[in-house]
């Protein structure tokens, strides 16, 4: 059932009579003064359809309170702490000066309430109507796209950890998988809450310890009861399977017998780092830099510093993975205007390209660089290609066909027997049978990117000056040891980064001298 306010507060009202001492120009006074025009009553009915139970805390109160604690990086033990203790939080959600504020459970029901309704992301979307009702983003067409890695809040986990996790959660939460595994599951006292006790630093021991966990694994999925399974207990024996399997293959042991697990020789790509967040993955940002958790993601107007979108993924995905969100981020553009669309490497993939520009877009975004097979040799570039005839012509002057177009559109020219002599060689292939040459269905959009990007004045200017911004935007994103998310999986972080950035955008435009007379939004003139 929806709260509504009793009419009586536990105190004095403290912004009537501690308004002097609220900073002016701040979050808080802004809230103090406008919260319930930001956060009406109304825009949270369908969170609690049910006219009967007790009451809960008004809405607005917990979406004021939220906003503040995104934009300071509280977790819910503090912000109830700074919601009882300090006059600013008090004025700005409304509380009396005796107010001891509420359990902070209620913050995670509030969350879990906006996770299950029809808009988990109203706060942000709200706080973009203000920015709409303002007109600051009129006539601004620059959006500036990029991405961060968000570090998971859990422990990465090695594999005996994930199989032996995973082997009690299905104990918990399937019915009858107790009696299996006290039967079937031989390696491991699952009972007891700590690591196996055997020689951690004997190779053998160690072998030997992975080889049974994962037979118990398999025993156990194999010797479960035969029945319909609810949803906690489907993704318990999912995740077991999962774990069961990612690291481990078939090994034979001395006396040349089969049937047995040791650790696999290869990692794999969507692998699954902890059975506490099954969703963080391994992620590498660039060839050096990796960590495990997740992607963050932000299309920015540089000249106002506001977050336009914001989306945060697992962080696996295809080498365009960033690329591809970028068409999300900029769908919900007002009236399909045509924007100049700025991004570094990560976006420069012939389809996004491709789709950008069919929408008209400007594209101010960086190439990925050629890597040519040899330091200071011949690339793509150095190529003519002609995808009307169907062929390619290396720098030597020889010709070879294109072959037929692959799946993904690509095609690939053969050079081999006319390497074997030519004086280029040296210059262009390490291959012992010759240069072969891979062409992107998109080559000529690529090249032409390539080229303006290298020679265009006018390009260089606008990415220099307009590209960097973003940078800000996203240390402004993962300040205040927001850099590791606060919850578990996908979609509730992604709610988080959506009020982390709602916090920002209220933040900047105050800052930028929102205020509102009668029923409208605008910004003061002296700032604006």
């Amino acid at each position: 059932m929806q709260g509504e306010w009793a009419g009586q507060m536990v105190g004095p009202d403290v912004w009537e009579t501690c308004r002097e001492l609220i900073p002016a120009g701040s979050v808080f006074a802004f809230l103090a003064e406008h919260r319930e025009v930001l956060f009406p009553p109304g825009m949270f009915t369908d969170m609690y359809p049910s006219s009967n139970g007790r009451p809960s805390l008004p809405p607005q109160v917990l979406a004021a309170t939220v906003v503040l604690q995104s934009l300071h990086g509280l977790s819910d033990f503090e912000t109830v702490q700074e919601l009882r203790c300090d006059l600013r939080w008090k004025a700005a959600c409304g509380l009396g000066l005796y107010d001891t504020a509420f359990d902070p459970s209620l913050l995670t029901y509030f969350r879990r309430r906006l996770r299950h309704s029809a808009d988990p992301t109203r706060i942000f979307t709200k706080v973009k109507e203000v920015v709409a009702a303002t007109g600051v983003l009129k006539g601004r067409q620059r959006r500036a796209l990029d991405s961060t890695v968000l570090d998971d809040a859990v422990a990465t986990q090695d594999t005996v950890t994930q199989i032996i996790s995973a082997v009690r959660r299905v104990i918990r939460e399937v019915p009858g998988a107790e009696e299996s595994a006290g039967r079937w599951c031989t390696a491991h006292d699952y009972t007891d809450p700590g690591k196996p006790r055997i020689a951690w630093d004997d190779e053998a021991a160690r072998a030997a310890l992975v080889d049974a966990l994962v037979t118990d694994a398999l025993n156990l999925l194999g010797h479960l009861p035969e029945q319909e399974l609810g949803e906690r207990a489907a993704n318990a024996v999912g995740l077991l399977a999962l774990v069961a399997g990612q690291d481990v293959e078939p090994a034979e042991d001395s006396d040349g017998r089969d049937g047995r697990w040791r650790i696999a020789r290869r990692t794999v790509a969507d692998r699954t780092v902890s059975t506490v967040d099954a969703d963080a993955r391994h992620i590498h940002k660039n060839r050096t830099r990796h960590s495990d958790g997740f992607k963050g993601h932000a299309s920015f107007e540089p000249e106002t510093g506001l977050f336009t979108a914001v989306a945060l993924t697992s962080g696996y995905g295809p080498d365009n993975h960033e690329a591809a969100v970028a068409c999300d981020l900029l769908a919900d553009e007002d009236g399909g205007q045509e924007l100049t669309v700025l991004g570094d490497s990560a976006y420069g993939t012939g389809d996004l390209r491709a789709h950008l520009q069919a929408d008209g877009h400007t594209l101010v975004i960086k190439p990925p660089p050629l890597r040519p097979a040899v330091p200071g040799g011949f690339t793509i570039d150095d190529f003519l290609i002609d995808a009307a005839s169907g062929t390619a012509t290396c720098p030597a002057g020889h010709t070879a066909n294109l072959g037929q177009v692959k799946a993904d559109g690509a095609r690939t020219a053969q050079f081999k027997r006319v390497c074997t002599d030519c004086p280029l060689r040296g210059r262009c292939t390490t291959s012992k049978t010759g240069r072969t040459l891979n062409v992107n269905p998109q080559h000529e959009l690529l090249t032409a990117a390539r080229r303006q990007a290298a020679t265009d004045p006018a390009w260089q200017d606008e990415y220099r000056r307009w590209r960097p911004p973003v940078e800000r935007a996203i240390a402004w994103l993962v300040a205040k040891g927001n850099r590791r998310v606060p919850y578990r999986g996908v979609i509730a972080n992604n709610i988080w980064l959506h009020h982390r950035a709602a916090a920002l955008n209220l933040r900047r435009l105050i800052n930028l001298g929102l205020t509102r007379t009668g029923a409208t939004w605008h910004l003061t003139p002296a700032t604006a």
